[in-house]
């Protein structure tokens, strides 16, 4: 496949020469899938280029072909440092975070939480170069091939881990910040027909359990933890667990910054151990 060749930004990237070495042990490993692991990651010159050729190749359709979504992939991730940066913190939340992940290739290659989250950031960068309609066509085609849903308008910051990812939605004005985790069904949405300033506001290291709902323009403070299943319909204060339906105040985390342990438990559970 022909693309759009990324210059790296970093002069030393340990990174993608860590991934470039676990993909030649996995070729070893594996043969069927040397082709695979050569076209996606050995033939590549740099992260941005594997990124670029993977999400090409899984968004393409009859409307953008390979070499057209290339461009526009391509574009975006030259043009965009943040992104480039941003690609690299979130295959490190995925390495560091989720116990199944004991590879960087696993994300890059394998997870549709990394793969939505890196198309969501081209989509964002469009949006914002008065590209609405490609960012749109685009936002649907994730929502096809991810089964997730970020508008490109919302706003997500780095270090970001999104384990499963199946159903999620995050919704056009929601702000999420770094280092946040959440889980698959989780949604950031609105309360109804308003417009405007109508969706959450994540602040660093909140850790969000699967399936919750957080709904209306309402903030989650630095360090909070929202409990699997839970509907969340007011502000959280930072630092401070909420579980249920609708969600209310349990307690803390035993953690500052819940989101990097993964730890869903409440603090009452691990005390009736």
């Amino acid at each position: 496949m022909t693309h759009a060749k990324v210059t790296p930004i970093f002069a030393n990237d340990t990174l993608w020469a860590d991934i470039c070495e676990e993909a030649r042990q996995a070729a070893i490993n594996e043969p069927l899938l040397s082709g695979y692991l050569h076209s996606t990651i050995l033939n590549q010159d740099s992260l941005e280029d594997s990124v670029t050729h993977i999400l090409a190749d899984k968004l393409r359709c009859e409307t953008l072909k390979d070499m057209t979504i290339c461009k526009v992939l391509g574009q975006a991730i030259k043009d965009d440092e943040d992104i480039r940066k941003a690609i690299r913190t979130d295959i490190s939340a995925f390495y560091e975070r989720d116990p199944a992940c004991d590879k960087y290739i696993m994300p890059l290659l394998y997870f549709k939480g990394f793969h939505a989250l890196c198309a969501y950031r081209v989509t964002h960068w469009l949006w914002n170069h008065e590209r609405r309609d490609i960012a749109l066509f685009l936002q649907n085609r994730i929502s096809e091939c991810f089964a997730v849903d970020i508008h490109p308008a919302a706003k997500i910051g780095h270090g970001i881990l999104i384990d499963h990812a199946t159903s999620l939605v995050i919704g056009e004005t929601s702000v999420v910040g770094n280092n946040v985790s959440m889980l698959h069904e989780v949604t950031l949405g609105g309360t109804g027909k308003e417009t405007g300033d109508r969706h959450p506001k994540v602040a660093d290291g909140v850790l969000i359990g699967a399936g919750s709902k957080i709904l209306g323009n309402v903030r989650i403070g630095e360090g909070a933890k929202v409990g699997a299943g839970s509907v969340v319909l007011n502000d959280v204060k930072p630092h401070c667990t909420v579980v249920g339906v609708p969600a209310i105040g349990v307690g803390k985390p035993c953690q500052d910054l819940p989101a990097l342990e993964m730890d869903h438990l409440l603090d009452r559970d691990k005390k009736n151990k």
